[in-house]
C-alpha cells in the first residue's frame, strides 16, 4: 500500500547558525561571544545526524525514501501511498499533520534526554518494527482533531495545537467576541483556541498562570482542562482581559463544542 517513505527533517539550531553567519567559526563567536557555550550546540547537531541515519538505515525497505526539509513542507505535495516519518522537537509533528490529512505519521524523537517529546513516541531504533506494524495494518492509530479558523476573505487555516488571535505587537487587541448567545467588547493580548493535542501546550501555560495567581490571592484554582487529541471539543482563553468602561471581561474562556463557533471581530 505504501510506495515511499518520505522522511520530514528541520534544520538543527547549529545549521541555522551556520547558514545566518556563513560559517562554523563564526556561528562559533556570535555564540561565545555573547557567553553562551557553543559544545552544546555541536552536542544537538550531532545527536541530530546520528538518530537519522540510524533512522534511514532502520528504514531499508524496497520502497524508495525521500528526506523533505520542513521549510518545504507548505509546497510539497503528499501522496495517499506515502508513509511519513518526522524526526524532530513536537512542533515539527504539529506543522506536518497539517499537510498530510488522514495519512498516519509516525514521530521520532531524536534526543529523548533533550526533549520531552508529547508528541513523540518513537526512538530511532524503534522506527522498523513501527513501520511494520502501519504497513501490515497492525498499528494502533491515535487520531488528532484540528482546528478550523476562517476570515471573511475566505481564507482558511488549520491547526494542530492552537490558534492565537490577536496583534503582532505587545499593543492590547480591540475586538468584539461572540459564542453562542454571549457577546461583548474586549480589549486584551490575544485570544487563544487549543485542540485536544494543544491542551497540554501553551494553553496549559495560562492555567499554570491563573493557578498561581489565584494561591497569591488566597484563593483555589481549578484544575487544568485536558482533552483527548481525538476530541471533537475545542478550549478557548482569552489572554489578559482588561476591564474598562469600554471593554468587558466576562466571556473569558470556555468550550466549544463540535459544531459551536467563536466568532471575534476586529475593532483595530
Amino acid at each position: 500500500m505504501y510506495k515511499k517513505l518520505v522522511v520530514v527533517t528541520r534544520r538543527t539550531r547549529l545549521e541555522e547558525l551556520v547558514a545566518r553567519f556563513n560559517t562554523r567559526s563564526q556561528a562559533k563567536f556570535y555564540i561565545e561571544h555573547a557567553g553562551g557555550d557553543f559544545a552544546e550546540y555541536e552536542q544537538e547537531d550531532d545527536a541530530y545526524r546520528r538518530s537519522l541515519d540510524v533512522l534511514r538505515r532502520s528504514l531499508e525497505f524496497e520502497a524508495p525514501q525521500q528526506l523533505v526539509d520542513r521549510a518545504l513542507l507548505p509546497t510539497f505535495q503528499f501522496q495517499n501511498e506515502d508513509l511519513i516519518f518526522t524526526l524532530g522537537q513536537d512542533g515539527l509533528v504539529a506543522n506536518t499533520a497539517k499537510y498530510v490529512g488522514n495519512q498516519p505519521i509516525i514521530a521520532v524523537n531524536p534526543e529523548p534526554a533533550r526533549f520531552d517529546g508529547i508528541l513523540l513516541p518513537f526512538a530511532p531504533e524503534e522506527v522498523r518494527a513501527a513501520a511494520e506494524r502501519v504497513m501490515e495494518g497492525k498499528a494502533v492509530i491515535s487520531r488528532v482533531t484540528l482546528a478550523e479558523v476562517r476570515l471573511n476573505d475566505s481564507e482558511r487555516l488549520l491547526a494542530f495545537n492552537e490558534l492565537f488571535v490577536g496583534a503582532r505587537s505587545h499593543v492590547s487587541a480591540l475586538y468584539r467576541i461572540a459564542c453562542g448567545e454571549k457577546r461583548e467588547t474586549q480589549s486584551s493580548s490575544g485570544v487563544l483556541v487549543s485542540t485536544g493535542a494543544g491542551s497540554t501546550g501553551w494553553i496549559s501555560s495560562v492555567f499554570n498562570m491563573t493557578a498561581g495567581v489565584a494561591h497569591f490571592c488566597g484563593g483555589r484554582a481549578g484544575t487544568p482542562v485536558r482533552l483527548r487529541w481525538e476530541d471533537r471539543n475545542l478550549l478557548y482563553v482569552v489572554r489578559e482581559p482588561f476591564l474598562s468602561r469600554h471593554s468587558q471581561a466576562s466571556l473569558v474562556a470556555g468550550m466549544l463544542r463540535d459544531g459551536q463557533e467563536l466568532t471575534l471581530e476586529s475593532l483595530m
